[in-house]
């Protein structure tokens, strides 16, 4: 069996690179080269690394959670529904998911955790504390 393994192994690297060449080969008739053109360049000539796309894609996600604090908020008043629950009221609300999709108990758990992270504790987030258990600090 580990043979018949190998030997896949083997066809499969040899076709990707078959692939590739082509397809390099295709991009020199046009004067181009395979992957990004600009490769790190334009972060250096941006002076930024990688912390600012980091960061960059951090904030767009706490400005996204923020958008669905209200919501959240609103179909667990009192704090205690489970994220099973949350996620069906808001696939029942027809609200999408940040991703496109429909909620699932995971997206609401980082979602509360987002929340709970950018704000604190503050009154409109009671509802949004995250109902993972913490470890403790023994």
């Amino acid at each position: 069996m580990a043979v018949l393994a190998q030997r896949e192994r083997e066809l499969i690297s040899q076709r990707t690179k078959d692939a590739l060449a082509v397809a390099r080969r295709r991009l020199a008739e046009v004067g181009r080269k395979l992957g990004n053109p600009n490769g790190a360049a334009a972060l250096v000539r941006a002076s930024q690394g990688n912390a600012a796309a980091v960061a960059r894609v951090v904030m767009d996600a706490a400005m996204r959670a923020e958008y669905y604090r209200e919501t959240l908020a609103d179909i667990d008043r009192a704090g205690n529904l489970s994220l099973r629950a949350i996620a069906t009221a808001l696939n029942e609300r027809e609200i999408v998911s940040p991703r496109g999709g429909r909620w699932l108990p995971a997206s609401v758990a980082r979602l509360r955790d987002r929340l709970r992270q950018t704000s604190g504790s503050t009154p409109l987030n009671n509802a949004c504390v995250s109902t993972r258990s913490q470890p403790s600090s023994a």
